[in-house]
C-alpha cells in the first residue's frame, strides 16, 4: 500500500480513538457504561445497529457471494429481517423497558426464575464468544492479502499464513478493546456512527470505480450492455456453482421431483423464499431480540418508541445495503473478465484480492478503513455486551451483590479485556481451521454458528412473552437442552448418514420450535 493509503488509515484510527475517548469520559456507574444513561437519539442507535450488523464477514463474504452466484437470491433473506425486526420492536422491547433491565436476561428471572436467567446468560456468553471470535478471522483476510502483496509473494505456507492472521486479529482486537474499555457504550455508539459513514463511502466509491473502469472510453450504454452480457454468461463459472442462475432474485426451492424432494431441497437450501419468510424471521428475532449485543444499544435509546423506530428502520435499510454489496461482487466479476484476471482459488479472497491489487491508492486505503470499521464496529459491541452480561448476571448477582459502583465499573472493564483475549483465541483457532480447509465458505460459518444455541434462547423468550402461565425454571432448562439437541442431532445425522440436510437459516427455527414446544409442557409455578 502507498502513502495515500497509510494516511487515510491513520486518519481513520485517529478519529476513532478521538471520538471514543472523548464521548466516553466520566463513567459513573455500570448503567452509564452499559447503556450510556439511555440518552441516545434513535438515528445514532440506527447507525450503531448497522455498523455492528455489517461485520467483516458481510463486508467480504457478501461480495464473494455476488461474484460466485451472480444473482440476488441472498436478498430474499431481507424479507425475514424486516418481519423479525417488526416483531422485536413490537413484542420484545416494551417488557425490557418496563422492567428497566441492564442485562436482558434479567427479564427471564422476573418471568420464570433465576435458573432460567443463568442458563440463558451462559448460552449467550458462549455463543457470542464463538461467533464473534469466528468473525475475527474474516477481518484478517484483507491484511493477509496485503502482506503477500507487499512482500511480493503469490502465496505463503500454511504456518506462515496462520501467524499473519493471528497478528492481524490481535492488533484489531486490542485497538478496539482500548476505546471500548475506557468509553463504554457511548464510545461504541458514536464511533459506530463514524464507522457506518466510512463503510457507506468506501463501498459506493468502489462501485463507481468498477463501473467506470468497465466503461473505459466507451459510452454508458455500451458498458451497461457489456455488464448484462457478462453476468448472464453461464459458461464462465470459476467456482463451479451448480445450476447457476444469473440475475435471479426469488427461488422457491422446488425441484419438480415430488413433494418430499422439494421439502428436502428447501430445508437444505440457504436462499429460498421459504428460508426468507420463515428461517430469516426466526434468525432475526433471535439475534435482534435475545442477544444482549444487539438489544443493549436499543435499550440505550431515550424510550421504547425510539428503540423500536431504530430497529425497524434498520431492517428496511438492510435490503438496499445487501443489494449494494451483492452488486459490488457482481461488478467485480465483470471487471475480472474485462481485465482478463484469474480469480483467486478461494472465493473468500476475491474481494480482498481486488482491493489490494486493483484499486488505486487512496481508494484502497478507504476500503481498508471500511473493512476495519466493520470489524471494529461489530467487535466493540460484542465486547461491551459480553462484559456487561458477565458483570451484571454473574459478578454482581452471584458473587458480589453489595459491590459499589466503582467496583462494578472496574469489573466490567476487566471483563472487557478478558473477553478480548478469548476472542483472539477463538479467532486464531478459526484461522487455523480455514487455512487448513480452504474450501470452507465464508457466510455460512459466520451465520450458521448461532443456529445451534440461539433457537434455545429465542424459544424460552417467546415462551415468556407469548404465554402467562406456561414455563418453569426446571422445564425451561430441559426445553433449552432439547432445542440444542434436536439441531445438533439433525446436523450430525446428515453429516454421518445423509439424513435430511438442514441449511443454516433453518437451524434457529427448528431449535426455537423444539424449545417452545417442550417449555409449554410445564406450568409456571409462581405469578409472572
Amino acid at each position: 500500500m502507498g502513502a495515500p493509503d497509510i494516511v487515510v488509515i491513520c486518519v481513520y484510527f485517529l478519529a476513532i480513538f478521538g471520538i471514543g475517548l472523548y464521548v466516553g469520559r466520566r463513567q459513573e456507574s455500570l448503567e452509564s457504561y452499559a447503556l450510556g444513561n439511555r440518552s441516545f437519539p434513535w438515528w445514532a442507535i440506527l447507525c450503531s445497529i448497522i455498523a455492528a450488523e455489517i461485520s467483516a464477514a458481510t463486508f467480504l463474504g457478501t461480495p464473494g457471494e455476488g461474484f460466485a452466484l451472480r444473482n440476488y437470491t441472498y436478498v430474499q433473506l431481507g424479507i425475514g429481517t424486516i418481519l423479525g425486526r417488526i416483531i422485536v420492536g413490537k413484542l420484545f422491547l416494551k417488557p425490557y423497558y418496563d422492567y428497566k433491565v441492564v442485562s436482558i436476561y434479567e427479564y427471564l428471572e422476573k418471568r420464570f426464575g433465576i435458573t432460567t436467567r443463568r442458563w440463558a446468560s451462559a448460552t449467550f456468553l458462549l455463543s457470542r464468544v464463538l461467533a464473534s471470535g469466528t468473525r475475527l478471522y474474516f477481518a484478517g483476510i484483507l491484511l493477509v492479502v496485503a502482506y503477500l502483496a507487499m512482500t511480493g509473494q503469490e502465496s505463503a505456507g500454511q504456518a506462515e499464513t496462520v501467524v499473519i492472521y493471528i497478528l492481524a486479529l490481535t492488533f484489531i482486537t486490542i485497538a478496539t478493546a482500548v476505546y471500548t474499555t475506557l468509553g463504554g457504550l457511548k464510545a461504541v455508539v458514536w464511533t459506530d456512527v463514524l464507522q457506518a459513514s466510512v463503510l457507506a463511502i468506501s463501498i459506493l466509491t468502489t462501485i463507481g470505480f468498477l463501473f467506470f473502469s468497465i466503461m473505459g472510453q466507451g459510452s454508458f450504454s455500451d458498458a451497461w450492455n457489456y455488464i448484462i452480457a457478462t453476468i448472464s454468461d453461464t459458461s464462465q463459472n470459476p467456482y463451479g456453482r451448480e445450476n447457476l442462475q444469473p440475475w435471479a432474485v426469488f427461488d422457491w426451492g422446488t425441484t419438480g421431483r415430488g413433494f418430499l424432494e422439494d421439502v428436502r431441497n428447501i430445508l437444505g437450501s440457504e436462499y429460498t423464499l421459504w428460508s426468507a419468510v420463515l428461517g430469516a424471521t426466526f434468525i432475526t428475532m433471535a439475534t435482534m431480540g435475545t442477544d444482549q449485543d444487539m438489544v443493549q444499544r436499543m435499550l440505550a435509546a431515550k424510550d421504547n418508541k425510539s428503540g423500536t423506530r431504530a430497529v425497524i428502520i434498520s431492517g428496511l435499510l438492510d435490503v438496499p445495503i445487501v443489494l449494494v454489496f451483492l452488486t459490488c461482487g457482481m461488478l467485480t466479476f465483470v471487471y475480472f473478465v474485462h481485465e482478463g484476471i484469474t480469480p483467486p482459488k478461494e472465493q473468500g479472497q476475491v474481494f480482498p484480492w481486488f482491493i489490494i491489487h486493483c484499486l488505486p491508492a487512496g481508494v484502497r486505503g478507504l476500503l481498508v478503513a471500511g473493512l476495519l470499521a466493520t470489524a471494529m464496529g461489530s467487535l466493540s459491541t460484542a465486547l461491551n455486551a459480553l462484559a456487561t452480561t458477565a458483570t451484571k448476571d454473574w459478578y454482581v448477582d452471584v458473587f458480589r451483590p453489595q459491590a459499589t459502583q466503582q467496583q462494578k465499573l472496574r469489573a466490567v472493564r476487566v471483563f472487557t479485556a478478558f473477553f478480548a483475549v478469548l476472542l483472539i483465541v477463538v479467532g486464531a483457532v478459526t484461522s487455523w481451521v480455514v487455512v487448513m480447509n480452504p474450501s470452507i465458505r465464508i457466510l455460512p460459518i459466520a451465520l450458521g454458528i448461532f443456529g445451534y444455541t440461539y433457537g434455545s434462547l429465542l424459544g424460552v423468550f417467546l415462551l415468556g412473552m407469548l404465554t402467562k402461565r406456561r414455563g418453569s425454571d426446571a422445564g425451561n432448562v430441559l426445553a433449552m437442552l432439547t432445542g440444542f439437541a434436536v439441531v445438533a442431532l439433525l446436523e450430525v445425522g446428515n453429516q454421518c448418514f445423509d439424513w435430511l440436510p438442514i441449511a443454516f437459516p433453518w437451524r434457529v427455527t427448528i431449535g426455537t420450535l423444539a424449545t417452545f414446544s417442550v417449555g409449554l409442557l410445564f406450568p409456571t409455578r409462581r405469578s409472572a
